[in-house]
């Protein structure tokens, strides 16, 4: 059974950690494990709908997505969150909450996270429009000792991905690649008939009328 781990990427606004995420979970799917998504968009138009963006309500936000995870993670499952998550207090309480928890520091300048706003959420924040907004009027704590650390404005979501990957390996989250071919090819060997066994299931399919 696959050890089931939370790989918590965290960052400004716009700084790629859903792109990153997206692509981390992809490769996991190809190698036919478990994977969960849980990213911040989307859960805030469900499980947490009714919250706003106050401290103790994005407090309330990362404890109910570090309840979910911590189901998920202790049955085996890789569990991808992407969210914000500007406090180490509720970081942390996440760690000590989750299986495996890998905590993803998506790194990148405010100016670059700017530049990336296709829904302009900087300049409203910037025009008074938007409210304790993390990057602009409120703060971000940033992880003192993430596991992995992404420079996202120097280097390119494939290469992250690849980063991110070879952590999970290096843990014992996720198997090699060379351990997934040795186990392939093992059952390839073991699948192996000999001659004998080749003409007793050739007469019996002749039998039967198959050739």
């Amino acid at each position: 059974m696959q050890p089931g781990c939370t790989v918590w990427f965290t960052g400004l606004p716009c700084s790629g950690k859903t792109t990153v995420a997206d692509l981390v979970a992809e490769e996991l799917k190809r190698r036919n494990l478990r994977v969960e998504r849980l990213d911040g968009d989307i859960v805030r138009q469900s499980l947490t709908r009714d919250l706003g963006f106050s401290k103790e309500d994005r407090d309330k936000n990362i404890e109910r997505v570090t309840f979910v995870a911590k189901l998920l993670s202790r049955n085996g499952v890789a569990v991808l969150v992407s969210f914000v998550s500007p406090y180490r207090e509720a970081r942390d309480n996440a760690r000590r909450e989750t299986t495996n928890f890998v905590e993803v520091f998506v790194a990148a300048p405010v100016a670059v996270c700017e530049q990336r706003d296709v829904k302009g959420m900087y300049k409203k924040a910037r025009a008074g429009e938007i409210k304790d907004f993390t990057g602009v009027d409120d703060p971000y704590e940033e992880p003192l000792h993430p596991e992995v650390l992404l420079k996202v404005d120097k280097t390119g979501p494939e290469e992250c991905r690849d980063t991110v990957i070879r952590k999970l390996e290096e843990l014992g989250y996720v198997p090699a690649l060379s351990t997934v071919a040795d186990q392939m090819a093992s059952l390839e060997e073991d699948e192996v008939y000999s001659q004998e066994e080749e003409e007793k299931i050739q007469r019996r399919l002749e039998d039967l009328g198959y050739l």
